[in-house]
């Protein structure tokens, strides 16, 4: 076993949340060192773009399927849908207000809203944008040029290219050690959030094989000089993003990408604290899952097109601006239907997927109350029934949402709230789950760099989930306090074959009602 393997075994272990023993944090919040949620690069070419709230939008069911359509609504590039695309996935979703704080939301989920993905964009022939690498400032929806072109980008026709890159800082503030994981998902969840807004636009999108450190150049985040370095920035991923289904993704190179834009970028990035603590396991953990073997890199961006659930009128730009994480659920209001539970889980049903669904079912119709899986890779079903408990039922589950299977009829709320750290809401809602990964395997045969793929894979799924559950007028919180070892414990897992790295509740949420919200961009002139 390499050094960077074992990394992730420590960094997985010692984060773990047990009944005895949390993962290290501060144990308080530092208000005096709370980063700044919004990168800048200053001294930075701005382009405004316009809002798009405005927009004619397809309704939330369409996007899925209009791709097989002989006559798909596709948006041509330009400022305008260039605007929209970064509005209705990475932008400002609402204000919230309370007395005299205020605070925004995202399109895009974050464990504690705290925010540290970060997007760019390389441009090339998109009207109202100038060739090059801009970054993405949701705060004034804008973009600002980081580098103009040297010479011909060489981009296929009609596409452009996005990179995601991560701030742990930002969750290492509030979460301490265990901050690596929501960064991760954050990630997951900011690329789903991306992939919805292209469906919205009629694009494609893809997920590219890069090597770390070609990418980390691509983007400038080698010049050291520009950044604080108690602040560091990676890239996670590269996409390729078209109007044109046979764009060959071989036909990128990424030295050569870099050779086009200017060899030093302008603008230096804000500083976003005044102080910061420092985590040796965080860099550690960061450093072992680089990697620039194009061999390991095994991640794809999982579309969720068929749903035979899904009947839904909402419009799409609506069910984007409307998602929220509940604080609370109503107890006393928690049944969801047959259909509307299928719907949620056939949004997310796969058979080519490392990761599946525990879920514990609380309060659905014609459901019974128990403990379920939802296989998402029928490949490895039966090494799931060798590791799990010998007394699980797995009785199929006549549905056409996937590979559900019950495991055992039983009240699960108790131990669904012991689980999640003992937060009400995750009993108190129709049904909770969580998503355990291929674990051991993943890591063995694909290099330590899939670790965090396989969290980018859940935040993907949670961000999926939420859309379908507002779709619905449901709600659904995405929950990163677990005590790991429990919910194994629960069924039966005894190796690292399999972990959980995320855990979900949905139902219907308690609004609050002492809260306002407001429209956001409301001060902006465009």
């Amino acid at each position: 076993m390499n050094k960077n393997t074992q990394m992730v075994y420590t960094y997985h272990n010692e984060t773990k949340h047990t009944p005895l023993r949390y993962a290290k944090s501060l144990g308080y919040m530092d208000w005096a060192t709370q980063p700044n949620p919004y990168r800048s690069y200053e001294h930075t070419q701005k382009t405004i773009l316009p809002l798009s709230f405005e927009n004619k939008s397809l309704e939330y069911s369409q996007i899925f399927t209009q791709a097989k359509q002989e006559e798909k609504v596709v948006a041509p590039l330009c400022l305008q849908s260039i605007s929209q695309f970064f509005q209705f996935s990475l932008g400002l979703a609402a204000i919230k207000e309370l007395g005299e704080q205020s605070w925004a939301l995202r399109c895009n989920a974050s464990s504690g809203n705290l925010q540290p993905s970060e997007a760019y964009i390389i441009a090339q022939d998109i009207e109202g944008i100038e060739d090059g690498l801009h970054h993405y400032a949701p705060l004034e929806h804008q973009l600002e040029q980081l580098s103009k072109t040297s010479s011909d980008l060489a981009l296929p026709n009609n596409s452009f290219l996005v990179s995601l890159s991560s701030i742990v800082w930002r969750e290492a503030w509030k979460y301490g050690e265990r901050s690596w994981r929501y960064t991760q998902l954050d990630c997951g969840h900011a690329l789903k959030a991306l992939e919805i807004s292209a469906y919205i636009l009629g694009w494609k999108i893809e997920v590219l094989s890069t090597k770390d450190t070609e990418l980390q150049s691509l983007i400038g985040f080698d010049q050291a000089e520009r950044y604080v370095p108690e602040e560091r920035e990676l890239s996670d991923m590269l996409l390729l993003v078209t109007l044109d289904d046979s764009v060959q993704t071989s036909e990128l190179d990424i030295n050569t990408l870099r050779n086009s834009l200017e060899a030093s970028y302008a603008g230096k990035a804000n500083q976003l604290s005044d102080n910061w603590h420092k985590w040796d396991i965080l860099e550690k953990i960061e450093d072992s899952t680089l990697s620039d073997d194009l061999e390991s890199k095994k991640f794809k961006v999982d579309h969720y097109e068929e749903n035979p659930y899904r009947n839904i009128s909402n419009l799409a730009k609506d069910v984007v601006l409307n998602r929220r994480s509940a604080q609370a659920m109503k107890k006393d209001d928690c049944t969801i239907s047959k259909n509307e539970f299928e719907t949620i889980i056939a949004s997310v049903k796969s058979n080519n997927s490392p990761i599946h669904l525990v879920i514990f079912v609380h309060s659905v119709e014609e459901i019974d109350q128990g403990l379920y899986i939802l296989v998402r890779n029928e490949a490895h079903k039966a090494e799931l029934k060798s590791l799990l408990k010998e007394e699980f039922l797995w009785e199929k589950v006549d549905t056409k949402a996937g590979q559900l299977y019950k495991l055992k009829n039983a009240d699960m709320t108790v131990i669904s709230q012991t689980i999640s750290c003992n937060q009400e809401i995750a009993s108190d809602g129709a049904f909770t789950l969580g998503m355990l990964a291929q674990f051991s395997q993943q890591i063995e045969e694909f290099g330590a760099s899939r670790y965090k793929e396989l969290y980018w894979e859940c935040g993907a799924i949670g961000q999926q989930l939420y859309l379908e559950t507002t779709s619905l007028h449901l709600s659904a919180t995405g929950i990163g306090c677990f005590l790991d070892n429990i919910l194994h414990d629960v069924i039966g897992l005894q190796s690292n074959h399999y972990q959980t790295l995320y855990h979900f509740t949905i139902g219907r949420g308690v609004v609050d009602n002492r809260l306002s919200t407001v429209k956001p961009y409301g001060s902006l002139k465009r």
